[in-house]
This record gives structure tokens, C-alpha cells and sequence, in this order.
């Protein structure tokens, strides 16, 4: 799935003030807009809104989420303290919430909701029981090793298949471990002093618990080695490789993949999808040659990393310290209710969400959001139509696969049914363990049924969006329907800026350059023709090296490449709501200035307050290490110095810092 952003957490809530409008205090006029248009737009309020010590960063996401907390919590509040009926939705919310608050009943109880995971860690005795506790450790949400997962077979959408990728690794990217630079040599020899420190916490000596923390490094070390990057990864063509499991068997033959997948509960596939064959190819030979004693190290260490932030207060704390401070610059940790809200929501979202949606998303919004879809698809459709480098041929597969776009808006339309789901207001630990064996029962049941084309893979209250390249499919769940990207009230301007642009983000994400490589029926498969293919590339990568250009910390750059498919959706998401806006306005008139702009002024200033930002230092470097997405003010930037009406809207002329020739601009779609 592309995204329209990684990951957002929450604060204090501004959403309320800009419902109908800009809070100008939040601009910075002193500066010229074609000097710098996000500080233009931004600066009052990035001045007014370091990042909290709870938090790693601080957007405009988190004021919409934080929004969305509130009502969350009172759903949840609410459930807690009525004896409702067993099974029901306020039920499985409300005891959940209670369990995870419930700070006494859980640092009384430890280690000990996971220790008999532990006990069985020390039960391993040869290479076929250390495969059966790796499936059996799987099971209950706690895996390592490897990935795993069900989805649609990439060259066959209607049929669901297991996959096998990469993991294991308890750092946020390969490169973690393989960088010589000082920043990645200092987090590495933080990650051993807190690994040190939690094997301290289940009862080992200061030099056993060092010696263990190196083994755990070694392991993953060696892992990482033979993982692709995250900009290899990127390309679809490169991670299928679909193998029967003789084949499997063949390519990794210390591990018997029948068996292993058999202890899963997987008993009825013939063929595996192997995303990265090298990194499987190594595993096998690190089965092989690690020594029992080091697998049971390397499995007990993700068995806590995994459990450690649901556990008691010093697990928890120790989690923090280096996964929040170290890694992510924040200084304390949320409000604890914030903290197993999210747990809820990952755990048993569509339960909260049926709550959510009765008291956040009226049909009025639902109504006005699918209105603005029509109108920005039906934009593309013009722009794919009048392009020049494109031949008819591939256009008219390219008009196919757009008409296809299955839009998914506010909440499913079939809720999913936890009722098998036992929570209790017992253990906290227990409620995720057994949420969490309900879903990778689902997830592996779906092999051999015919796919659901009605599956959400975002829950109602997420601020976000994606796009499912298999499904075909671009999702807006109502969590994002919300001021300031999106207010039924507010002028289309502010609409199409924002929550416009959002659809036109992922309405692209189709034509990127990975979602342009599945079809209509979402397939990867080439429809382009070679030439056309050319083009693209040759565009995509004017895109790559603008910016490349961008400096975000010091000597760190964006890199152009990891970051390609989600800067073209941005490119093509304003281009598309820009053109939809002005036939918005042919249809029902064009308004006079409000607050002193013009709604094409209105128009931009929403997009760039959408991506307002401040970051920690340790946030911004591990983003764009890791993330797709660029930073926010790159985001603002890079898409509106490639727009010719920006610079019509504010005046923006050769003299001014921001100006970009015509000739370096860049446009796809």
C-alpha cells in the first residue's frame, strides 16, 4: 500500500481554530512567498509549535489526530465504566481500555505474561524445534527471523498468496548496522547498552546480559548484510520471485519449509512468493551454522523487545529509552491513555471504529468527499488525455486502469467481527496476544478463498490515506475527513488544497513508479509501451534529482530515489486538484477574496499548511533514512515551485529566491 504519510502521532489540537479557515497568526507575512512559501504560510505557527517532549515530531497531522483522540477517548471512557454486555463491541473496547490502564495489575504481574513464551524459547533442542518456536512464537504476534505475510499474488490479483521477505532485525533499517558513519556507530552502541540493560531486567549478570546483547548484534548484523535496500525494494520487479516449496526447500535447505509452514497452520498452499531469495538463502545457512545457544538469545531478546512497551514500568521505561529517546529524539512518553488508545485501535481497530464513525463523520461529509473524487478524476482523465509524451496506445490502458479506481471513503461498508476475540479487564498483555492470534488466523485463513475487495487496511479513525496498487483501489478513512484537510463547510479552495490534493496524491500513486507497473486489474504486468516507458523514466528522474537537491540535516540530503514514487504523487495530487478546483468553479461560480486572498492564494496555502512541521534531530535523520515521503517542507516546496499557477497566484518572478526556469520544472501527470 502507498501511503500518504508513514506515521503521525498527536498533541495539542489547533484543528478547531482553522475549521473554516486560516488562522493567520499561523502565517508569517514578514516573509515574501517567493522567498520562502513555507515560512510564508507556516512560520507563525512552526514558531508557536516546537516539538513536545513527548513527541519526535509535530504537524498538522497531529492536530487533526489529536482531534481525533478526544472523541476516542470519551468512546473509550464511556465503554470502561457501563457493565456491557459479553462480547459486544463496548465490551471488548471498554475492557481493553481498562486493562491497559490498570498500572497496578500490570507491574504486579511483570514478566510473567510472557515468560512461558520464554520457557518454551529454552526448550529448543535441535534445528527442528527452533523452526517449530519461531511458528509457534509467530502465532501469538511476537515473530522474528524473517517475514511473513498473506496478500493478493502480484501477477494473479484474484488469488491470495504467502510471502516470505526479509526481517528480523530489531533496528529500524539495514543500514543501521552497515553505515561507518559516527550517528550510526553511536546508535548502534546504544542499541547494545540497551539490550545489555534488558537482559539485566530479566535476571542476567551485567557480563551475560553484554555478551547476550552482542550475540543479538551479530545475528541481525549478519542479516542486515544480506537484506536489499529500501530503494531496491521499491521496485515490485524485484522482490517477486515465486517458488513451489521443493523449491523453497532447495534454496534454503537447512530449513524444512513444509514442516515450518505445516507448525504455522499453513497446510494448504503449493507455492510461496519469496520477496528478497538471497536474505532466505542466508537465513538458511545461519540456521545451519548459529549455534542453538545464540538462536535461543536472538529469540528471547525480540520475544521482550516485542512485549516490552505492554509490560510493567521498568520494561516499559527501558523500551522508551532507547526506541523514543535514542532513536527518536523525544524526551518523555505520551500520556499512558494515548498510548493504549493506539494499542486498541492497532489491536482491534474496526470495533473502535464503528464507535468513532456514529460521532465523527456525518453523510454530508461522506457525500461532498465523493463529489471531489469525480472531480479530480475526471481531471486526470483530461490530463491523460492532452499528454505529449505519452503515445495513444498506452494512454487509452492508462484511461482503463484510472475509470477502474475503486474509491473506499469514511468506513467499511462490512464491518470486521472480533467476537471470537476473548478480552478481559485481567491482563493487559493477554487482550494483545489474543487480538493478535486472531489476526494471523485471518490473515492465514484467507489463502485459498477468494479475495475480498471490501477489506480496509486502515481503520476508520486513521489520519491517513493509501492506495492498494493490487485492489486498485484509493481509501479515505474518516479520520482524515476532518479541518483542516478536509471541512464540508469550508470554501473549495481550502477543499481542494487540502483534502484534494490528498486524493490527487493517491489517485497518482497509481501511475508512479511503482503503482504504474500494475494494471487495471492489479496485475503487475507491463502495459507501457517501451518507449513510453523511456519517457516516464527519463521524467521520473528530473523528479529524483530535484530533490536530491534538498539539505535536511547538516550533509543529509533527501534521498530522491526512496522518496520518488510518493514526491510524484504529490507533483500529480496538485496539478489534478488545481485543474478540479477551476471546474469546480465553472460549475457553481467563482468567489470574491476571503481573509484577503484569492482562492487560487487559498488554494496553495492549504497544501502548504497541510505540511507543516518541526522534527527532532534524530526523527528527521532516521526519516529520511527510512521513509518514503520527504519532509514537509520539501513536500510544500517541491511541489509548488513546479506549478505554474503558484507563481500567477503570488507574483513569484525571476528575482525571487524561489524561482525555478521553466525548463528545470518538474511534470509527469
Amino acid at each position: 500500500m502507498l501511503s500518504l504519510i508513514a506515521i503521525a502521532a498527536c498533541s495539542k489540537s489547533n484543528a478547531e481554530k482553522e475549521a473554516h479557515g486560516f488562522n493567520k497568526s499561523n502565517m508569517d507575512t514578514t516573509v515574501s512567498p517567493g522567498t520562502d512559501f513555507y515560512e510564508y504560510a507556516n512560520g507563525g505557527w512552526l514558531e508557536a509549535n516546537p516539538v513536545p517532549p513527548d513527541k519526535s515530531s509535530y504537524t498538522s497531522f497531529n492536530d487533526l489526530l489529536e482531534h481525533n483522540r478526544k472523541i476516542l477517548k470519551d468512546i473509550l471512557e464511556d465503554a470502561s465504566k457501563v457493565g456491557a454486555e459479553q462480547g459486544t463491541i463496548k465490551q471488548r473496547v471498554g475492557d481493553f481500555y481498562t486493562s491497559g490502564m490498570d498500572t497496578t495489575a500490570i507491574d504486579k504481574a511483570g514478566i510473567s505474561p510472557i515468560q512461558p513464551y520464554l520457557n518454551q524459547v529454552d526448550q529448543i533442542s535441535d534445528k527442528a524445534s527452533l523452526m517449530k518456536e519461531v511458528a509457534d512464537l509467530r502465532k501469538v504476534g511476537l515473530g522474528s527471523m524473517y517475514g511473513f505475510y498473506v496478500n493478493q499474488d502480484d501477477k494473479n490479483a484474484t488469488k491470495m498468496a504467502a510471502y516470505i521477505s526479509q526481517g528480523g532485525l530489531g533496528l529500524p533499517d539495514r543500514d543501521y548496522y552497515l553505515k561507518d558513519q559516527q550517528r550510526f556507530q553511536h546508535i548502534r552502541s546504544e542499541y547494545i547498552k540497551h539490550m545489555t540493560r534488558m537482559f539485566k531486567l530479566l535476571g542476567d549478570n551485567e557480563a551475560t546480559a553484554k555478551q547476550k546483547a552482542q550475540t543479538v548484534m551479530d545475528i541481525e548484523k549478519n542479516m542486515a548484510g544480506h537484506s536489499m535496500t529500501r530503494v531496491e525494494r521499491r521496485d515490485p520487479d524485484n522482490t517477486y520471485h515465486k517458488k513451489t516449496i521443493a523449491e523453497l526447500n532447495s534454496l534454503s535447505p537447512n530449513i524444512d519449509w513444509k514442516q515450518h509452514l505445516d507448525e504455522m497452520g499453513i497446510d494448504n498452499i503449493k507455492e510461496v512468493i519469496v520477496n528478497q531469495p538471497e536474505f532466505v538463502k542466508n537465513l538458511s545457512s545461519m540456521v545451519d551454522k548459529v549455534s542453538l545457544d545464540d538462536w535461543k538469545t536472538y529469540l528471547k531478546w525480540h520475544v521482550i523487545t516485542n512485549a516490552a512497551p505492554y509490560l510493567s514500568s521498568d520494561f516499559e521505561k527501558e523500551n522508551f529509552s532507547f526506541y523514543g529517546k535514542v532513536l527518536q529524539g523525544r524526551k518523555e512518553m505520551e500520556p499512558r491513555w494515548k498510548r493504549v488508545l493506539q494499542t486498541i485501535d492497532n489491536e482491534i481497530g474496526m470495533d473502535l471504529g464503528q464507535l468513532y464513525v456514529k460521532r465523527a463523520f456525518p453523510p454530508e461529509a461522506k457525500k461532498k468527499a465523493m463529489e471531489m473524487i469525480n472531480d479530480i478524476k475526471a481531471a486526470f482523465r483530461e490530463h491523460i488525455q492532452n499528454l505529449e509524451w505519452m503515445s495513444d496506445e498506452t494512454k487509452k490502458k492508462a484511461l482503463v486502469k484510472l475509470n477502474s479506481f475503486y474509491p473506499k471513503i469514511g468506513y467499511p461498508d462490512k464491518w470486521r467481527d472480533y467476537s471470537s476475540v476473548r478480552i478481559s479487564k485481567d491482563s493487559y498483555m493477554a487482550n494483545i496476544i489474543e487480538s493478535d492470534k486472531f489476526g494471523f488466523h485471518r490473515m492465514i485463513n484467507k489463502l485459498g478463498k477468494p479475495v475480498d475487495r471490501e477489506e480496509w487496511y486502515m481503520t476508520p479513525p486513521t489520519v491517513n490515506a493509501y492506495y492498494n496498487p493490487n485492489m486498485n483501489e484509493i481509501v479515505f478513512p474518516a479520520g482524515i475527513l476532518q479541518p483542516p484537510f478536509f471541512d464540508f463547510e469550508a470554501d473549495a479552495a481550502l477543499n481542494y488544497g487540502g483534502m484534494g490534493a490528498v486524493i490527487g496524491h493517491e489517485m497518482t500513486h497509481g501511475f508512479d513508479d511503482q503503482g504504474s507497473k500494475y494494471d487495471a486489474d492489479g496485475n503487475l504486468n507491463n502495459w507501457w509501451t517501451k518507449q513510453d516507458r523511456e519517457n516516464f523514466d527519463k521524467r521520473a528522474q528530473k523528479v529524483i534529482d530535484e530533490y536530491s537537491n534538498f539539505v535536511v540535516l547538516d550533509s543529509l540530503h533527501v534521498n530522491g530515489k526512496l522518496t520518488l514514487g510518493e514526491n510524484i504523487a504529490d507533483l500529480g495530487g496538485m496539478s489534478l486538484a488545481y485543474d478540479a478546483l477551476q471546474k469546480y468553479y465553472e460549475k457553481h461560480g467563482r468567489p470574491e477574496k476571503i481573509q484577503g486572498f484569492t482562492p487560487e492564494q487559498r488554494f496553495f496555502l492549504a497544501w502548504a499548511r497541510i505540511w507543516r512541521a518541526n522534527y527532532t534531530p534524530e526523527n528527521l535523520q532516521n526519516r529520511i533514512m527510512t521513509d518514503p515521503h520527504s519532509p514537509g517542507r520539501y513536500r510544500t516546496i517541491g511541489v509548488v515551485t513546479n506549478m505554474d499557477p503558484f507563481y500567477n497566484a503570488f507574483d513569484v518572478t525571476k528575482s525571487d529566491s524561489m524561482f525555478v526556469p521553466d525548463a528545470r520544472r518538474s511534470k509527469i501527470w
